[in-house]
């Protein structure tokens, strides 16, 4: 009974600490709807694939959002006409670069930019590694259509103002939903593993530096904390794993949790989200390895 308890706490504190980012993203995902077109995008993106995935990477500082929010933004930019090497570097810079998280990083570190600068020089170094990789073996599309979903295309441009209006919040509302119950499934199962699976038992692992950075790629990805949050979880282990393991946890954590995993699934094909894993899965663990 106790653990059935718990379980609901963490459930539910996690779906109440994601929906205010699920809302900002879907609602980020729908201005770039009914506001920008596709030639606007494509005059804005560079034309060479590396020189894009740069940007990509880059442009993730001017988004307030988190790892729950970020999925139906880069997924309206590949639908724009964004490449979808540069739409995933995006996606993975994104909820970690942006000034609220590097800032709750510098607090929670006691207000130090040493953490800071690993997480977020880490961060951008793995998104665009990621990103090259991907404009040399992808080649087709990868969004998923999901059968309950309905393909509308609009010519937003020739509508007023209070039409415009009408559409993103329609939009919104439409987004939210789709996200929203992949954000529930992960929260979920998220919510069972922290329960059923202690902390202490992975961090008894987390003996050598190997071990350590393996531990904490796990722990990130069992937690699923927000990005805005989970640097003050990730400094009550500074007595316990080293520092690259600790940054290790900040970076793949943001990039990779059950929560986004699943809406990853809902979005974009099995495969595909396969490779992007098992790549950023890569790089992290060979970058924290060298740090």
């Amino acid at each position: 009974m106790d653990q059935l308890l718990q379980l609901n706490t963490i459930f539910i504190s996690i779906v109440i600490e994601a929906i205010p980012f699920i809302v900002i993203g879907a609602f980020v995902s729908a201005l770039i709807e009914v506001f920008v077109s596709e030639n606007m995008m494509i005059k804005i993106m560079p034309k060479n694939r590396i020189l894009s995935v740069i940007t990509a990477s880059l442009i993730g500082a001017l988004f307030p959002g988190c790892e729950c929010g970020i999925i139906p933004i880069a997924k309206r930019l590949v639908e724009k006409g964004v490449g979808l090497p540069a739409a995933i570097s995006f996606m993975l810079t994104g909820p970690i670069i942006n000034p609220i998280v590097l800032f709750s990083t510098y607090i929670a570190f006691g207000n130090s930019w040493t953490m800071v600068w690993y997480r977020s020089g880490f961060a951008i170094a793995v998104s665009i590694l990621v990103g090259i990789v991907l404009s040399f073996v992808v080649k087709n599309d990868q969004l998923k259509v999901n059968s309950d979903e309905h393909v509308h295309v609009h010519d937003h441009s020739k509508q007023n103002n209070l039409q415009k209006l009408i559409s993103v919040i329609t939009h919104t509302i439409d987004e939210f939903f789709n996200v929203g119950k992949y954000l529930v499934m992960g929260s979920l199962i998220a919510s069972a593993m922290q329960t059923y699976i202690p902390t202490s038992t992975l961090a008894a692992l987390g003996h050598t530096k190997v071990a350590a950075v393996l531990v904490m790629m796990a722990l990130a990805f069992i937690l699923s904390i927000c990005s805005e949050a989970d640097a003050f979880i990730a400094s009550s282990f500074r007595n316990t794993f080293s520092q690259s393991s600790i940054v290790t946890f900040l970076v793949f954590g943001a990039m990779v949790d059950i929560k986004n995993l699943l809406m990853m699934f809902g979005t974009f094909k099995p495969k595909f989200v396969i490779l992007v894993v098992s790549l950023i899965s890569t790089f992290v663990f060979i970058g924290s390895l060298l740090l």
